[in-house]
């Protein structure tokens, strides 16, 4: 939860630094990208040397909005790595590089005499930016490439963590969380009220109000969403006052569609998939698709929120989408309170909100992926609907039908694979070893301001969850559960402790459910 004194930390931080770097979580939105362009624009005014780093494409539906083009792509070198020569004995006649297979070759020319490897010493210089501020990123992991190849430098920099996720891992030296508010850009509105009482300049304009505008309106679904509050409309009010163009906003995002975009929602309106027992329904979206209809991974756009959620009956909806490179990821939206879309999306290693959430994960073979995911969600619905047996009396519930695909989370494995297959396999191999590790408890997870539970830490909170349970008179549903030897990496979802179960098997059904804790657990 957000408080005033993380506020004033922040304020702080913000008038004490000079190099900021400022980063929007991936995939990127227009909440993320909004927050990012609307800080980046306030520090610049404030006389900061700002970089704005996105690790996914910013979408072309995005384009007009103030100053997109000042997001770079890459986060290059955050330290200088310094060769140093001592010349006390011998003086340097000439320096020079030559490439060759991919390495570099630095060639000294002494003036007379030589050098020997005494008096050459390595060292890195300053970090490139004396404080980094997040936004709309519930984890490190979700900034790629940016935080897997600079770990040390989230480390020894510090972090300003703005976010509005209940997931929020708070990994920041600030955390600045408020899981009420709609968006990100909500968040920063009084923020940057206070920077402009507190060094007398006016950094409110036409197009800061528009960024943040742009987030609250896209993230509420333009004020549709169950995530809109009274104070989502009074911030509104406010920024169109300030400038804020709304009518741009609505007809560039939500009534211009490429023709190709509209072949796209065709297909995957096509494809919709209904299970009422279930209250489920899903769609995908393959290469094929995109091929066929000349469009792009980036047409899917919103999709999920403007047609698929208006399925009568449907508690959850998904879209699985098959990306490039090997990569498969989910959008699942939940219509009523009852149903935690983040704890769906966390069974695949994803996350997010109760009422949005998503994952990605990594697997070339989209069709054994997606039979895996219907199984598991409809497992998921079978628990917290009690449901017991299907139309031909045959027991269902939490039964896995179908074999366990490799789907290593995304952020887990990107910037891990090596182009040499051997060094994969290995690679691989350290990965599952580590997420075990993490799992069971003997390794703690490597998040920057965090501590990991403990497996002590863990069973307690159970045990007081089933207490509580217990006292407020709900019962608990039982289903039988078989795991069968499986090769491969797996990725299951199982209770954490399945003794529970068979212990609670005297327990009655009641018409009140409630959905099972969930971990991940890796096998080889």
């Amino acid at each position: 939860m957000a408080h005033e004194s993380d506020k004033k930390q922040i304020i702080d931080f913000i008038k004490a630094s000079n190099k900021i770097l400022v980063m929007p979580s991936a995939p990127v939105d227009c909440d993320s990208i909004g927050s990012a362009l609307s800080l980046y624009v306030v520090l610049k005014k404030l006389g900061k040397e700002v970089t704005v780093v996105s690790a996914d494409p910013v979408p072309n539906v995005y384009e007009f909005l103030p100053v997109i083009h000042a997001i770079g792509d890459r986060l290059t070198a955050t330290k200088d790595f310094i060769i140093t020569i001592d010349t006390h004995k011998t003086h340097v006649a000439e320096i020079k590089k030559e490439e060759e297979d991919g390495k570099t070759h630095i060639v000294i020319t002494p003036k007379g005499g030589r050098f020997s490897p005494k008096d050459i010493s390595i060292n890195y210089g300053p970090e490139k930016y004396d404080l980094i501020i997040t936004v709309d990123t519930a984890t490190l992991e979700q900034l790629g490439r940016s935080y897997e190849d600079n770990v040390d430098m989230f480390t020894q920099v510090p972090v300003l963590n703005i976010d509005h996720h209940i997931s929020n891992e708070q990994f920041g030296r600030v955390n600045y969380v408020d899981a009420m508010a709609s968006s990100t850009t909500e968040i920063l509105i009084p923020i940057i009220e206070q920077l402009e009482k507190e060094t007398g300049k006016v950094l409110f304009d036409d197009d800061i109000a528009t960024l943040l505008l742009a987030g609250i309106i896209t993230d509420t679904g333009s004020f549709q969403n169950a995530n809109t509050t009274p104070k989502s409309f009074d911030w509104a009010a406010y920024l169109i006052a300030k400038g804020g163009r709304q009518q741009e906003i609505i007809q560039r995002i939500y009534k211009t569609k490429p023709l190709s975009t509209l072949k796209l929602w065709g297909r995957v309106l096509s494809k919709i998939q209904i299970d009422e027992a279930y209250k489920f329904v899903w769609s995908t979206v393959t290469q094929k698709d995109f091929k066929d209809t000349e469009s792009d991974e980036e047409h899917v756009g919103e999709i999920i929120d403007d047609l698929l959620s208006n399925a009568p009956g449907a508690e959850v909806i998904l879209l699985l989408k098959e990306k490039s490179a090997g990569v498969i990821s989910g959008s699942i939206r939940t219509t009523s309170a009852s149903v935690d879309a983040s704890e769906i999306a966390s069974i695949f290693g994803g996350g997010g909100h109760s009422r949005a959430a998503g994952f990605k994960v990594k697997n070339p073979d989209f069709d054994k992926v997606y039979k895996y995911v219907i199984e598991k969600i409809k497992e998921y619905q079978a628990n917290r609907l009690n449901i017991v047996a299907d139309e031909n009396g045959e027991e269902i519930g939490v039964v896995q039908k179908v074999e366990t695909p490799d789907m290593t989370p995304v952020y887990k494995y990107e910037a891990q694979v090596a182009e040499n297959p051997a060094e994969t396999a290995e690679i691989e191999k350290e990965v599952v070893e580590e997420l075990t590790a993490e799992v069971d408890g003997s390794k703690p997870k490597k998040r920057v301001g965090r501590k990991p539970k403990t497996l002590k830490e863990k069973e307690d909170d159970r045990e007081e969850m089933d207490k509580e349970i217990e006292e407020s008179g709900a019962k608990k549903p039982v289903a039988k559960k078989s795991v069968e030897p499986a090769s491969g990496i797996e990725l299951k979802l199982q209770k954490e402790e399945i003794i529970e179960e068979e212990n609670s098997a005297d327990q009655e059904s009641s018409d009140e459910t409630h959905a099972p804790k969930s971990g991940y657990r890796f096998e080889e």
